[in-house]
């Protein structure tokens, strides 16, 4: 099953210069679900198409995009519970499964308490047989430079709509990719819980 998502937003209310002031790595969200102009305004700043040419909000070199997003929606109004893949080149939610698989990146993550309380968190994975068919064995620098830039869109994003995210790294990856059933060449290597800050009305 697939589902479009809302237009992006290429115009907003807070500045460049105000999102980097108070971009800050948030743990703790608001007993409060989004809605799916949010979670897919956030996957549009992290890989979303942005010309006729294919290119995309976040740079890459030679423009091979090596990184794949994934959704783990447990509280998003207007998206049924369940595990998604962003589609970037139609702006479109691809559903994997029924359960968002929050539990098991929980578990995955040594139980950090992000990810036990986030209504909805991004999976970012790379394939590095992408970037290494051009850059040899350099290729895994420029998918993790990806990664970086995609992940900084993300922070932005979130600040822009007033909700709160982090990025968390330390998980164990297999386990990840087990519970995820994710495709044998990739890797996952973010995960980006996402919810309103405490104290936020929804």
């Amino acid at each position: 099953m697939r589902m479009k998502l809302p237009e992006p937003k290429t115009t907003g209310v807070v500045s460049v210069e105000e999102a980097l002031n108070k971009r800050r790595s948030t743990r703790e969200y608001a007993e409060a679900g989004l809605n799916l102009f949010e979670v897919a305004q956030l996957l549009w700043s992290a890989y979303g198409i942005t010309s006729s040419e294919g290119f995309r909000t976040a740079p890459s070199a030679m423009a091979l995009y090596p990184l794949e997003f994934y959704l783990s929606a447990t509280l998003v109004e207007g998206l049924p519970l369940g595990f998604y893949q962003y589609v970037p080149t139609s702006h479109e939610l691809k559903k994997l499964g029924d359960e968002s698989k929050r539990e098991e990146l929980y578990t995955a993550s040594f139980e950090q308490t992000a990810l036990a309380g986030a209504p909805a968190i991004l999976i970012i994975s790379g394939i590095y047989d992408r970037t290494k068919e051009k850059f040899g064995e350099s290729g895994p620098d420029y998918v993790h430079m990806d990664l970086g830039h995609a992940a900084q869109n993300v922070h932005m994003q979130a600040v822009s709509l007033n909700l709160g995210t982090v990025v968390i790294a330390a998980f164990r990856r297999d386990d990840v990719k087990k519970a995820l059933s994710l495709p044998e060449e990739e890797t996952p290597l973010y995960m980006m819980p996402v919810g309103r800050l405490p104290g936020s009305a929804c």
